[in-house]
């Protein structure tokens, strides 16, 4: 992805702010329990939490008793974790972008990400999070690829005739004309990713690393508003968007169950700041 890309579809979640708070999933607790331990955070731990959208990951972190500071670029994202974070006065939301953010005091103790550090340029994230944290301070983020295990539904396998038929010039189109990619292989690329970036960085050591497979169903209606939430999607003009997710919902209500299972894997890294 281009840089200019990247900038573009990263700031395309303003348009949805209402949506993408009802429409997006929370992340299973299991994986913000072992992001805790493997970091090792007391309570207290001073956090950055960046890119905290609505604040779905920033919640159960306010409610162990930690500081976290949200520096979110959207200003009604931002706004939105403001409203749903009042009750905890250790709750800073800043609206602003990571890259060139400046905190009054650095050394903190974590910075934590919820599929959003992607979004950050790879020549700068590595850097700025080492320069933001204390010495042994920790780099803790997690992404999320949709994938089809050995049992995964086949909608999404059928589903690519309708991205084919409206959207075949798309490269997601041509990437995934066989459906999601089994979690085995976004598994190896990542690790063997996230190892190699880390390394070349210089400024952290070995990331520990955990994956996770979760299924969430989804109804006609709830799986277009999931969709209504991607960058992708959000990014087409609107008769295209709408046509796109007619079929796709025409689909799901052809089902005898009028539903999908949608397999998700989640990859946890957490690594030391050298």
């Amino acid at each position: 992805m281009s840089a200019q890309t990247r900038e573009v579809l990263r700031a395309t979640f303003e348009q949805v702010t209402e949506l993408y708070q009802r429409a997006r999933p929370s992340y299973p607790m299991q994986i913000l329990d072992d992001l805790l331990a493997l970091a090792g955070l007391p309570k207290g731990a001073r956090i950055v939490e960046v890119g905290c959208g609505t604040g779905q990951a920033t919640l159960p972190l306010a409610q162990r008793g930690y500081a976290i500071t949200c520096v979110e670029l959207g200003e009604q994202l931002a706004a939105a974790t403001r409203r749903n974070l009042a009750d905890f006065p250790s709750v800073d939301v800043v609206n602003a972008d990571f890259e060139s953010w400046q905190p009054e005091r650095a050394e903190f103790d974590a910075i934590v990400a919820f599929s959003s550090f992607h979004w950050i340029d790879a020549e700068l994230r590595y850097r700025r999070s080492a320069d933001l944290l204390r010495p042994q301070g920790k780099l803790a983020f997690v992404s999320v690829a949709h994938v089809m295990p050995d049992d995964g539904d086949s909608f999404f396998v059928d589903v690519q005739r309708d991205y084919e038929a409206v959207v075949p010039e798309d490269p997601k189109t041509i990437s995934d004309a066989a459906g999601p990619p089994h979690p085995d292989v976004i598994v190896r690329l990542s690790d063997d990713t996230i190892i190699r970036e880390l390394a070349a960085s210089g400024r952290f050591g070995e990331p520990q690393c955990k994956h996770y497979l979760f299924d969430v169903t989804y109804s006609a209606d709830d799986y277009v508003d999931l969709l209504s939430t991607y960058s992708g999607h959000i990014a087409f003009d609107e008769k295209t968007r709408e046509r796109l997710l007619k079929r796709i919902h025409d689909r799901i209500e052809a089902r005898a169950q009028r539903q999908v299972r949608r397999t998700s894997l989640a990859l946890l890294y957490v690594a030391q700041r050298l």
